[in-house]
C-alpha cells in the first residue's frame, strides 16, 4: 500500500489520487505515442526521404522493442522494485522522445524509436501491477482500474487527434517534443509520490537464458508479423522466421518449467482468469487496432478528410470510452459481475464493426461512421476495465509485475497481428477489384468492408472465449489479488 494512503468512507486521499494520476498519465503517453506518430508519417516521409517500405519502420521499430521487452520488464519490476523500473523506463522514453524530435536522418529516427519503445516497455509493464498493489479495497481498485483502462482504451484515438493537430499546426517534430514536458513533470512527481518497493533482488541469480529466449522470440515474432504484409504469409521467408520465433518461444516455455527462478512462473497460467483474459485480449485488440488503421484510411482516401479532420473524426470514440469506463464501468461490474459486463461490451463492439462492414464509397461520416464509433466506445469502455480486472485476479503481489507485463505483451501481439492481417485483407481485396477494372473508391471501400467483417469475426471469437474461459463471479472476487 502506498505510504500515507488511507480510506475513510471510500474516499481516496489526495496522495493516492496523485499517484494514480501519474501512473495513468504515463500509460496514456506511451499508448498514444503509437498513433500520434502514425498521422505524421507522410510529413516525416517528405522531410527525411523515406520510401514507402522504409517508412513503416518508424512504427515497427517502436512496436518490436515495446512488445519484445514488456514481459522481461514486468519481471524486473517484481525482482528489483517496480518504482525503479518505472522511473528508468520513463526517463529513457522521455530522452528518446527528444532524440526522435531532433533526428536528422532515417537511421537516427529508427534507432531512437527503438529506444523509445524500450523505455515505454519498462514504464508501462509495471503500471497495472503497481495499481493493483496500491489499492486493496475492492471497489476502490475497480475504480482505479477503470481509470487505467480508459488510458489503454482511448489512448490510440486521442493520439490520432493530437497527431493531426500537431502535424498540421506545427510540424512532425512536435509529435515527439510533446512528450518532454509530460515526461519531466511525471518523473518529478513519481519520485515523490510512488512508494519505494523492494523485491527479492538479483543476488540469487536471474533466468538470463529465459530472458534471452523470450525477448528474442517476441521481437522476431512481431518482426515476422509486420513483414508478412510485404512478403505475404505464404512466403518462405515469412514461414521460416515464424518457425524460428516459435522455436525460441517454445524453448522459453521449457526453460521456465525447469528454471529455479523462472522469468515467467508457469503457475500463473493455471489461474483460469489470467489465461482466459490474455486469450480474450489478443482477439479483442487484433480486431480493434486494425479497425483504427482501416478507418483512418477510409476517412482520408475515400471520404477525403485531411489529417486534422481525420483526427477529430475519431473524437466520439474516446469520449464514449471515457463516460463508460470512468463513470459506469465500476457500477456495472459491481452489479452484474465482470464476465457479464465483458461479454456485453465485446458484443456491442462486434455489432459496431458489423455496421462498418456496410460502408459505401459514396458514404457519409455522420450516418456511416459516427454511430459505429459511439457504439464501439460504449462497448470498449465497458469491456476494458472488466478484462483488466480479470487479468490481475488471483495473482499474488509477488507476481503482479509479470502478470501486468503479460497482459500488455498480449495486447501488443494482438495489435501487430490485427494490423498485418487486416491490412493484407483490405489490400488483397482492393487489388483484385482494381485488376478487374473497378474504380479506385469502390475498390478501396470493398477492401475496407472485408477488413471490417474480419474484425467483427475476431470480436465474435473474443465474446465466445470470454463466455467459455472466464468464470462468472462478482467483481469483489474478480479483482482482489
Amino acid at each position: 500500500m502506498h505510504q500515507g494512503v488511507t480510506w475513510e468512507k471510500g474516499v481516496i486521499c489526495v496522495s493516492a489520487r496523485l499517484a494514480l494520476a501519474v501512473l495513468c498519465a504515463v500509460s496514456l503517453m506511451v499508448v498514444l505515442d503509437g498513433s500520434i506518430v502514425a498521422v505524421a508519417l507522410p510529413a516525416i516521409q517528405n522531410d527525411l526521404g523515406f520510401t514507402p517500405s522504409t517508412l513503416a519502420w518508424v512504427v515497427n521499430a517502436y512496436l518490436i522493442a515495446f512488445a519484445g521487452l514488456l514481459l522481461l520488464s514486468g519481471r524486473l519490476g517484481d525482482l528489483i522494485g517496480r518504482k525503479r523500473v518505472f522511473l528508468a523506463g520513463l526517463g529513457l522514453f522521455t530522452l528518446a522522445s527528444l532524440l526522435c524530435g531532433i533526428a536528422q536522418d532515417q537511421a537516427q529516427l529508427i534507432g531512437f524509436r527503438f529506444l523509445q519503445g524500450a523505455g515505454g516497455a519498462l514504464a508501462s509493464a509495471v503500471v497495472l501491477g503497481m495499481i493493483t498493489t496500491l489499492y486493496s479495497e475492492p471497489r476502490a481498485r475497480a475504480k482505479a482500474i477503470g481509470v487505467y483502462s480508459f488510458t489503454q482504451a482511448a489512448g490510440s484515438s486521442i493520439g490520432l487527434i493530437a497527431g493531426g493537430t500537431l502535424t498540421q499546426l506545427l510540424d512532425w517534430h512536435w509529435t515527439f517534443f510533446v512528450n518532454l514536458p509530460i515526461g519531466a513533470i511525471a518523473l518529478a512527481l513519481a519520485v515523490r509520490l510512488l512508494a519505494d518497493d523492494r523485491g527479492p533482488g538479483l543476488r540469487d541469480g536471474t533466468d538470463v537464458t529465459g530472458a534471452g529466449l523470450v525477448t528474442g522470440g517476441l521481437m522476431l515474432l512481431v518482426y515476422t508479423i509486420v513483414k508478412a504484409e510485404e512478403y505475404t504469409w505464404a512466403d518462405v521467408r515469412t514461414l521460416g522466421l515464424l518457425a524460428v520465433s516459435l522455436v525460441l518461444l517454445a524453448g522459453f516455455v521449457l526453460r521456465q518449467a525447469k528454471a529455479r527462478r523462472p522469468l515467467l512462473p508457469l503457475r500463473i497460467f493455471r489461474l483460469r482468469a489470467v489465461s482466459g483474459a490474455n486469450t480474450v485480449m489478443v482477439l479483442m485488440v487484433a480486431g480493434l487496432f486494425g479497425f483504427q488503421f482501416i478507418t483512418a484510411l477510409y476517412l482520408q482516401r475515400v471520404l477525403r478528410l485531411d489529417a486534422l479532420s481525420t483526427g477529430f473524426a475519431f473524437l466520439p470514440a474516446p469520449l464514449s470510452i471515457a463516460v463508460m469506463s470512468l463513470v459506469f464501468a465500476e457500477r456495472l461490474n459491481h452489479r452484474f459481475g465482470a464476465r457479464a459486463v465483458l461479454v456485453g461490451g465485446l458484443s456491442l463492439v462486434a455489432l459496431a464493426l458489423g455496421f462498418l462492414a456496410t460502408v459505401q464509397a459514396d458514404g457519409d461520416y455522420a450516418t456511416d461512421v459516427l454511430p459505429a464509433l459511439v457504439l464501439m466506445g460504449v462497448g470498449f469502455g465497458a469491456a476494458m476495465p472488466a478484462l483488466m480486472g480479470q487479468a490481475m485476479s488471483d495473482v499474488s503481489p509477488a507476481d503482479a509485475g509479470v502478470a501486468s507485463g503479460l497482459i500488455n505483451t498480449t495486447q501488443q501481439i494482438g495489435a501487430a497481428i490485427g494490423t498485418a492481417v487486416l491490412a493484407t485483407t483490405a489490400a488483397s481485396r482492393t487489388g483484385s477489384l482494381l485488376a478487374e477494372g473497378a474504380a479506385m473508391p469502390e475498390a478501396l471501400t470493398s477492401g475496407y468492408r472485408a477488413a471490417y467483417a474480419l474484425s467483427a469475426g475476431l470480436l465474435a471469437l473474443a465474446v465466445f472465449a470470454a463466455t467459455v474461459l472466464l468464470r462468472a463471479r462478482k467483481v469483489q472476487e474478480a479483482i482482489v489479488a
